[in-house]
């Protein structure tokens, strides 16, 4: 049996009385007292919760099997793509590359140097020795231009915040630099190798520093050896307190180039400044936030950009900052009928990433915009990095797909021939499995793509356990990438299903904007066809079906299972937003209103209001079978999501389904969690859909 019938008994969640007033519209808020993660009764409820929950998951038989299985997969050699660092020619110093790797279960992949590709790597940073349990993480990495130091970013439990400190790279020893406060954002050195720029938010007060808003971000220079509070305050806006920026250094040296973000919205600013003029003041180039503006590189005063100004599937287009008016703007490299993704600059050509129903395609550009041709990849999937600098010939890239792991190849940007510069050797055949993409529709009648993976030889009889996992916002494309859990669920016989939904970046910003405030139901449309769709052509059935994404994803779950709890088995709802109404009142949240919008605003009220999953539960209803997972330090995220979601399903579900949540310790939103911890959280999430699915493995042997 999959469950007993027995009803389930939850920890008691106490309700308060708290009512909340929107646009005239009375709406209570009972576990408001759950906002408070180090309350003395949010640690016994989540201590309480946990319980419950590990008490299930520890008598599902197979769970020990899955987490060996994991575990045996997940171990082999993981190669990040190698890149130069400095500029050898330059400065007349000896090559060096740096790559990450790691030896399979690290619980963080190590940083190694080198001087020539065969020579003998050594350690310059590993993450792991920096504590105990592998919960302190290496968040960004900058290389000085004369290769000599390294200025880094660490964030310990998952947190958002980073500190920042600077090693030399020959002898492996930090200097005694070290900042703090700093929060989305990288470096960037200046060419006398001195110091670097970087942005910061003001401290903030010790006890609410997961939960307090973040505002008025500054842009700083930091001089190497010199304290912090002497850092140069290079821009501010103390009108703007949602502005952030985020400085740049062209590779010439000469201009500091800007980037002005406001929340997620990808329609930017860009500033810039003289290097070579210590008086001169920032010049606003592009001051109003009506597209998105990439910075390419430049060759003098004329800048390159990339852009979806006029062209939502991107552009490339010359700005010289002499005639900056955009009459005198020229196109370089116009709109393609695939969805524009990022733009290099190698061997004096425009290295361009397309994305073509949501797989990769890559073409080359010479300065004006000719086209040279396409970078043959090996198959449908994504590729990644072609990094480095206007002179370099040679360039690196990853390819990966549902069944190949990523592969790192050396391109030749004068041959065009592609070659095979590392390849893991995982303990599985890809033969065994197979990929299709499908277009279905939605129910406005919008076609939208679909990927489906699975072992050779499925049967289409509506009986497969599936997992249709989805996201569905940001601007964020989901395209097919490799991924241990998802083999260990295709072994088990599972089908792994991912559309592409509305609110993604997959084919331009109109695809995004479709699904964003006022069309964010499209989402939602978009998720529950796809399972129709599923139902229909015989892949599954409702009691076979599950449905997973995490953050903005968990949203996407926590509304389907609340629209349609009858079309779904079993929900896993990850790091989810699940309060609409109060999600722009802690951290980052409030730059979400771009995507969201704003509770503030009553036609955007009533839109929240009508899909916000904590506010849609039926008491009485009988919902899928739910395993919620959280952290007790996301501060991108905050956890009161999930557990006010988790005690209003309690109260609200009505059957024998279990709902639980899961809460992780020491663990923020995703980024940085340790190997181990991954492993666990993985088997935890197959094992309870084994046991709710009710799917048969064969015994060993």
């Amino acid at each position: 049996m999959p469950h007993s019938n027995e009803p389930f008994v939850y920890p008691p969640t106490p309700q308060g009385s708290q009512v909340d007033v929107y646009h005239g519209v009375e709406v209570p808020d009972p576990y408001r007292w759950l906002e408070d993660p180090d309350s003395e009764e949010t640690q016994a409820w989540v201590e309480a919760q946990n319980q419950v929950t590990f008490q299930f998951l520890n008598q599902i038989a197979v769970r020990d099997r899955l987490q060996q299985r994991l575990t045996q997969l997940w171990d082999y050699e993981k190669y990040g793509i190698p890149f130069r660092g400095g500029d050898a020619q330059k400065y007349g110093v000896p090559e060096r590359y740096f790559y990450f790797k790691n030896d399979g279960l690290q619980n963080q992949s190590v940083l190694y140097t080198l001087t020539s590709l065969d020579a003998e790597p050594k350690v310059l940073l590993d993450p792991n020795k920096l504590s105990e349990d592998g919960t302190v993480a290496l968040s960004g990495l900058v290389i000085s231009e004369d290769a000599r130091l390294m200025a880094y970013g660490l964030s310990t439990s998952g947190s958002d915040w980073q500190a920042w400190q600077v090693r030399d790279i020959e002898t492996g020893q930090d200097l005694s630099d070290r900042l703090e406060w700093i929060k989305f954002s990288g470096a960037a050195w200046t060419h006398d190798n001195q110091g670097f720029f970087y942005s910061r938010y003001d401290e903030p007060n010790e006890a609410t520093k997961l939960e307090a808003i973040n505002y008025f971000q500054k842009l700083y220079y930091h001089r190497l050896g010199t304290p912090q509070a002497e850092d140069v305050l290079v821009y501010q806006r103390s009108d703007q307190p949602e502005w952030g920026f985020n400085g740049g250094v062209t590779e010439d040296g000469r201009y500091l180039i800007i980037s002005v973000w406001r929340g997620t919205d990808p329609k930017n600013l860009v500033f810039y400044k003289d290097l070579s003029d210590p008086n001169a003041a920032v010049v606003e180039l592009i001051s109003e936030f009506e597209a998105s503006y990439s910075f390419i590189d430049n060759e003098g005063s004329t800048f390159w950009f990339q852009t979806d100004l006029e062209a939502p599937r991107g552009r490339v287009i010359a700005i010289d900052i002499q005639a900056p008016d955009p009459e005198n703007w020229r196109e370089l490299i116009p709109q393609a009928a695939e969805t524009l993704e990022g733009v290099g600059l190698l061997n004096h050509q425009f290295v361009a990433s397309y994305l073509k129903d949501a797989r990769s395609q890559i073409k080359i550009f010479d300065l004006e915009g000719a086209f040279v041709r396409e970078v043959v990849l090996p198959g449908i999937g994504s590729a990644g990095g072609f990094g480095g600098r206007r002179e370099d010939t040679e360039t690196f890239y990853s390819f990966t797909s549902f069944t190949t792991p990523p592969t790192i190849y050396r391109y030749d940007m004068v041959s065009g021939e592609s070659s095979v510069f590392r390849q893991p050797t995982v303990a599985f055949n890809p033969d065994d499995y197979e990929t299709k993409q499908v277009f279905y529709a939605s129910k406005d009648g919008t076609q939208v793509p679909m990927f489906i993976t699975y072992k050779k030889g499925l049967q289409l009889d509506g009986n497969n356990p599936t997992y249709l996992y989805g996201y569905g916002g940001f601007n964020v494309s989901l395209t097919p990438s490799f991924s241990v859990s998802n083999l260990v669920w295709m072994e088990l016989g599972g089908v792994y299903a991912m559309p592409n939904l509305r609110g993604g970046g997959e084919y331009g910003e109109e695809w995004h904007q479709a699904g964003t405030k006022l069309n964010k139901q499209n989402v939602f449309d978009d998720f529950i066809a796809a399972a129709e769709w599923l139902i229909a052509n015989q892949y599954t059935a409702p009691s076979k079906l599950a449905i997973g994404g995490g953050s903005n994803g968990g949203l996407l779950v926590g509304a389907c299972m609340t629209q349609r709890p009858d079309l779904f088995a079993a929900a896993l709802p990850a790091v989810g937003v699940m309060d609409m109404l109060r999600f722009h009142k802690f951290t980052i949240g409030w730059a979400w209103t771009s995507d969201y919008g704003s509770p503030e605003e009553s036609e955007e009220f009533k839109a929240l209001y009508g899909y916000s999953p904590l506010h849609n539960l039926k008491p009485g209803t009988a919902y899928p079978a739910t395993l919620i997972t959280t952290a007790d330090h996301d501060d991108r995220v905050v956890p009161a999501h999930s557990f006010k979601f988790a005690a209003a399903l309690q109260a609200a579900h009505q059957g024998a389904a279990p709902v639980l949540i899961r809460i992780e310790t020491k663990a923020g939103h995703g980024a940085g969690k340790p190997t181990a911890k991954v492993i666990e959280e993985v088997s935890d999430r197959w094992a309870f859909l084994v046991q709710i699915l009710n799917i048969s493995i064969a015994a060993e042997g």
